[in-house]
């Protein structure tokens, strides 16, 4: 358009242009070679990370050729992380109390471990799902709630630089990425427990079993680096010593897998050689399967016993997985090792669910039918060529033969981390359903989803002072309008339960407010009582102290006008053993359910009988000393006593 209006305005006045009409062809890519899609009114993406690509370099000087088969290196385990979404949506769309009248769908993409297949399915979820056209959409249906995604730190960041375009919120099920300034402002909502946790507890599993001298094995990339810079002081002052500190080249093209292959030789021998008998391992999730290499790349002609026996302490981001060619190789390097997890509880519907899986049976998945073939090793009859195979896939194959490297029936810690996201995503929509902001939009015909995918624009706010939490209370401010206030946390013993309120209420005398201020939480009564051992055992300390008392008072009683009585004494002597009396007895006062009249009396009876007894004690002992003075020999406190008797 611009060099046409400079055209008209360079051309003299009656000059003739003719307009030549030219047509700008949009190719798409290649489609996407594994997917998954179901629809809803509301949708959900899905980043998963099944199948490495180890392709060839390319040139630039051409289109990108189509992904080969023969190019793809599947982690089968990996399947059940897209089993554990489309498992999810499937009980939140069961259940009627979660999003009524709104039926929640996904699209899943493979990212294949690379930026070129992660930034193709990000584009690809945000786009149209019929064709792929950046940065439009030419229907107000499947708009994109949220992606899930994704394994690896990488493929998270891959994503975010795009979805941050349009405000998608992503919810990780791996570690979060290193972040730089040139990425400033990515949100992430990880989904997993901070990797800090797992530094202190491989510190204290260390400490524990004194292995002081070990070696560190890490994945060349950038959280493997600062996972390095973290743990070496940390474990260093410590007293814990580094054999070596190596790192696994990664490879992205076939060109580089010569030099990886010698790369890891030279490591692997360094580690079988070293007299440091524990390895601390991190890596990304396939980093088993680069380790199941070790034993085949040394070039030792025979590892020894020794050499064996190392024993692997591997992060919770590795899983013990395994690719296909890897199925009947010797798993002795791994015997022993110790792996950090992610929690995960069992789902007792999750197995049932599973049991169901079949390619019969799972309509939109492309997905499955790689991961069938390559998990039991057999050809689907539409693949065969002119030879038959006689490995037919039947679709009857059961998932609990498959061994645990390969695919797992119990949910992983992964897997369980997308199973959480998709039930906060859909909590979240329920929040956002039923708040009144909604309630009005939907008075204007406005359905779910474009609310959802409109939310986070900015809605002109025209208000003096922000509305008061609950727990906290207006203050007008000195010449302000009243629309003009402060917000003052409620004191100590009131709360709010509401908004704006003006005054804080006082909690009854059954109740006491939370640490919020905002509700009051019922007092719980206890008391103790004398069924319990403690009482029962106070009790009965009170009681004896109380006989041996009465038989004290008892003698001193008997031998009333004896001379040792007389000269310790006796009135002070009664007194003193009555108080003491009344201290273990007003013990029992304590013990029971209070009541009035105990609560009144166990206070003050037991500080004035106490303090009777204290007294007691001082003026026997004042007494004496006043005798042992009054013996010396010219004393004038004798004649002083002598004056007073």
């Amino acid at each position: 358009m611009l060099i046409f209006l400079v055209m008209l305005l360079v051309l003299p006045p009656h000059t003739t242009c003719k307009a030549h009409i030219v047509k700008c062809h949009v190719h798409d890519p290649h489609p996407p070679l594994h997917k998954y899609h179901q629809s809803g009114d509301l949708i959900l993406g899905g980043i998963a990370s099944q199948s490495y690509i180890i392709s060839n370099a390319l040139a630039f000087a051409e289109d990108p050729p189509q992904v080969l088969p023969e190019e793809l290196v599947m982690v089968p385990k990996n399947y059940q992380h897209i089993l554990a979404l489309a498992f999810a949506v499937k009980e939140i769309n069961c259940n009627p109390q979660m999003l009524p009248n709104t039926t929640l769908g996904f699209h899943i993409f493979d990212s294949y471990f690379i930026a070129r297949g992660t930034y193709h399915a990000t584009l690809l979820l945000t786009s149209s799902p019929d064709r792929f056209v950046p940065n439009y959409k030419c229907d107000t249906q499947n708009d994109l709630i949220g992606v899930i995604g994704g394994l690896d730190p990488l493929t998270s960041l891959y994503a975010a630089t795009v979805l941050d375009i349009y405000k998608i919120p992503q919810l990780t099920y791996g570690p979060a990425p290193i972040m730089h300034d040139k990425t400033p402002g990515l949100s992430f909502y990880q989904m997993v427990p901070q990797e800090a946790l797992q530094y202190k507890g491989i510190l204290s599993l260390l400490l524990h079993f004194k292995w002081i001298w070990i070696g560190l094995l890490t994945m060349e990339l950038e959280n493997g680096e600062q996972f390095v810079q973290t743990v070496v002081p940390m474990f260093s002052s410590s007293g814990i010593c580094f054999a070596f500190i190596e790192r696994i080249p990664k490879v992205s093209f076939i060109t580089e897998l010569k030099d990886m292959i010698q790369e890891c030789a030279k490591i692997c021998d360094k580690i079988m050689g070293s007299k440091a008998n524990v390895m601390v391992l991190y890596g990304e999730s396939y980093s088993m399967i680069f380790l199941r290499w070790f034993p085949y790349l040394s070039e030792e002609e025979e590892i020894g016993e020794d050499a064996r026996g190392k024993v692997w302490i591997m992060t919770a981001q590795m899983e013990l997985t395994s690719a296909v060619f890897q199925k009947t190789w010797d798993t002795q390097i791994i015997h022993g090792a110790l792996f950090f997890t992610i929690h995960s509880n069992a789902l007792p519907e999750f197995h049932k669910f599973l049991e169901h899986i079949s390619p019969s049976t799972t309509d939109g998945d492309y997905f499955i039918k790689d991961f069938w073939q390559q998990a039991f090793a057999c050809v689907f009859p539409s693949t065969v060529t002119d030879v038959m195979d006689p490995n037919i896939c039947t679709g009857e194959e059961n998932l609990e033969m498959l061994p645990t490297p390969f695919f797992e029936m119990s949910m992983t810690g992964h897997s369980y981390c997308i199973y959480n996201a998709v039930y906060a995503m859909a909590h979240a929509l329920h929040v956002m359903s039923s708040s009144r902001l909604n309630s009005r939009l939907l008075e204007d015909n406005r359905k779910l989803t474009s609310q959802v995918y409109q939310l986070w624009q900015a809605r002109p706010i025209s208000v003096c002072s922000k509305r008061c939490i609950p727990g906290s209370s207006k203050k007008m401010k000195e010449g302000k309008p009243f629309c003009c206030y402060d917000c003052i946390p409620c004191p100590e013993g009131k709360i709010s339960d509401q908004k704006d309120t003006i005054d804080c209420a006082t909690c009854s005398d059954q109740t006491y407010p939370n640490k919020n201020h905002n509700f009051c939480i019922p007092k719980e009564i206890s008391f103790l009582s004398f069924e319990e051992p403690v009482g029962l055992s106070l009790a009965f300390s009170a009681l004896s102290g109380s006989l041996v008392t009465i038989l004290v008072l008892f003698t001193f009683m008997k031998n009333h006008n004896t001379p040792i009585v007389k000269a310790n004494n006796r009135q002070l002597t009664y007194t003193l053993l009555l108080s003491l009396l009344l201290c273990f007895l007003s013990a029992l006062l304590f013990i029971g359910q209070p009541q009035m009249v105990t609560c009144l009396l166990r206070q003050t009876a037991f500080g004035i009988v106490f303090s009777v007894a204290v007294s007691c004690v001082l003026a026997k002992t004042l007494t004496v000393v006043l005798a042992f003075m009054a013996t010396k020999p010219g004393s004038r406190m004798r004649k002083w006593i002598e004056m007073n008797e």
